[in-house]
């Protein structure tokens, strides 16, 4: 997003004789030296008197005081992505129609009256003053303004303070303003990690004693900021920070189920499976796909269930197998897309075959690697290596044989197709699948060199008398 375009909606509402600032995350950008992903706008001009002064606006939140201004067509370059929907409170409202075009969002000053559900105010006054439009705001260090034609900062809050001291603040008393979006809890640890600050005593101190409200946020906002902490660089704080606060027993109770399950030291000499995951997590690069994080978090969260004590060590039989279910469970639960749920199951379910390469056939080698996303499968294997016994033979293995590979060996012309098999006679139905299966394992094995070869290979291995 344009800065220069945000400064000129400010400086526009002024000609029409309008208080208007920077506000928010983009001003705490700017002062941290950070390039804001985008920026908004606060002015007393009601939505109406907005949509009068642009030529082109989207009133897809003028009964919450929001109007979005469109970047003019003559300054977009090429693509960029969407303004994201804030999830403060109403302005997640925002319609995601119009998302494609890049938007300053201008909010008029407000005053919220009263939150019966947790998330939307019961009224919502406009105001004149700035002063009064902040005090609505989650934290002091979002809720400074600026004064771009004299480059001066208003704080009402003390945001300046805290950004110098490094601390996460919920202005005025933080169990109201928990109490007006409750998914502000998660949002204090998102801040506090990737800002590397502390949660001011207070604030933190609110978020443990409402921690078991988070379950009246919908899963979906649940979702995308554990996913902000997953992937932004700092996820072992912040699941440290979840755990601390009571919010993980709250939104993932698996992961929190993770503490105190001890594992063979000869294999794990970090510690049990939850300092194990969230040294994994502390691994992961960044950015980092939502998934790979995803997957890195639930590959070992089926090991409490399984945990038991044999006579040679401990052990977790199946844990991969039930871990999968359970990340299913998982994934429903936060509304995970199908596409993103399969791969972070097919994550979860593989995890532990890395430990096989050495003695899978080549076929079954070949179709290992063929796994979709497999970078990602191989970086997770890497990952727990790294946070436990920190062995990577079987990583090194695998990669030296992936490069050895030409790619038209793993993924060969079919010898055999079904109208093949057709021709020589057989009847289509379930024989076909487990035909043409063992055709392609043959091959791939290299015990196949043509489609003769592949034809003799069906009539000695499935005889006439088994076509169906």
């Amino acid at each position: 997003m344009s800065k220069a375009f945000a400064i000129s909606i400010v400086c526009t509402l002024r000609e029409h004789s309008h208080r208007a600032y920077l506000v928010g995350g983009c001003v705490r950008d700017l002062l941290l030296g950070r390039e804001p992903a985008d920026y908004d706008v606060s002015t007393d001009a009601t939505p109406e008197q907005v949509m009068r002064i642009f030529p082109e606006t989207y009133a897809v939140g003028a009964q919450f005081g929001v109007v979005l201004v469109p970047l003019p067509e003559s300054e977009k370059q090429v693509l960029h992505r969407p303004k994201p929907i804030r999830n403060d409170s109403l302005e997640e409202e925002i319609a995601v129609g119009h998302t494609h075009k890049l938007c300053v969002e201008v909010a008029t000053f407000r005053r919220d009256v009263g939150y019966s559900d947790g998330r939307h105010p019961d009224e919502v006054q406009f105001s004149r003053d700035p002063c009064e439009d902040v005090q609505r705001r989650d934290f002091t260090i979002n809720g400074l303004l600026l004064d771009p034609e004299k480059n001066e900062v208003l704080d009402f809050v003390g945001g300046q303070d805290d950004l110098k001291a490094g601390i996460i603040r919920a202005i005025g008393d933080p169990a109201l303003r928990f109490a007006e979006d409750k998914l502000r809890m998660l949002r204090a640890v998102r801040f506090a990690t990737r800002f590397e600050y502390q949660i001011e005593p207070g604030t933190f101190s609110a978020i443990q004693k409402l921690s078991s409200q988070i379950s009246q946020v919908s899963r979906e906002r649940v979702r995308d900021e554990l996913t902000r902490m997953l992937t932004e660089g700092h996820a072992k704080r912040a699941f440290e920070l979840l755990d601390q606060s009571g919010l993980l027993q709250e939104v993932l109770p698996e992961i929190s189920a993770m503490r105190g399950i001890e594992q063979p030291p000869q294999f794990h000499p970090e510690g049990d499976v939850f300092v194990h995951t969230l040294l994994l997590l502390e691994k992961l690069p960044h950015p980092s796909p939502a998934t790979l994080a995803w997957g890195a978090l639930l590959h070992d969260v089926g090991k409490p269930p399984t945990f038991r004590r044999a006579p040679d060590r401990i052990r977790f039989d199946e844990h991969a197998k039930v871990g999968t279910r359970m990340a299913e469970e998982i994934c429903r639960r936060l509304r995970f897309s199908n596409d993103e749920t399969r791969q972070i199951l097919a994550l979860v379910e593989n995890h532990m075959r890395f430990g096989d390469v050495q003695r899978m056939k080549p076929s079954t080698f070949k179709k290992f690697i063929r796994l979709p996303k497999f970078d990602q499968h191989l970086e997770l294997h890497r990952l727990d290596c790294e946070s436990s016994h920190r062995s990577l033979g079987m990583y090194n293995f695998t990669r030296e044989q992936i490069a050895k590979l030409p790619a038209e060996s793993v993924r060969p012309k079919p010898l055999v197709t079904g109208d093949d098999l057709l021709d020589a006679g057989y009847s289509p139905g379930p024989l076909f699948r487990e035909i043409l299966t063992a055709v392609e394992d043959a091959q791939l094995d290299g015990r196949l060199e043509d489609s003769e070869d592949a034809m003799r290979f069906v009539r000695e291995n499935f005889p006439q008398s088994s076509r169906t």
